[in-house]
């Protein structure tokens, strides 16, 4: 049987069961993030890898799934890339990982929607104000370092 790859209905069940039991900072189901991402992708005029991608861009850096498993996964190498694109590394600088992002193509659209998401001010205003205000300055650096105004 030939190795096909995952459709994208497919990655979003994967991802949906990858992160089924993890929550938000909020204490929301870690899903709405990833759907809500996806559709920002999507929105932004995405192609289907990336809005692949952007189901699984928190998977590797969360635990979801491995690394390992990624690498043999069957998804294609700009998906694939676009992933490990956007999982942060430990002690790693804002200006590294931004690097790593623009310098993997379809990687941005992604960070953008993310970055959209994160900074919802709905989704902030459940928090306490001082992760509120480290987490706003935290998103409008990296908007920043990616050139999004």
């Amino acid at each position: 049987m030939v190795n096909s790859r995952l459709s994208l209905p497919e990655v979003e069940a994967l991802a949906r069961r990858a992160h089924a039991t993890q929550t938000d900072k909020a204490g929301q189901p870690y899903t709405v993030h990833l759907a809500a991402v996806a559709e920002g992708v999507a929105v932004r005029g995405g192609t289907d890898e990336q809005i692949a991608a952007a189901w699984l861009h928190d998977a590797v850096e969360d635990g979801a799934l491995s690394a390992a498993w990624l690498e043999e996964a069957p998804l294609s190498r700009a998906v694939k890339d676009m992933v490990f694109a956007m999982t942060k590394r430990t002690g790693e600088s804002p200006e590294s990982y931004a690097a790593r992002i623009l310098a993997v193509p379809g990687a941005r659209l992604i960070k953008e929607a993310d970055l959209a998401h994160n900074a919802d001010p709905g989704r902030l205003a459940v928090l306490d104000e001082p992760t509120r205000e480290r987490l706003t300055a935290k998103y409008a650096r990296m908007r920043e370092l990616l050139g999004l105004g």
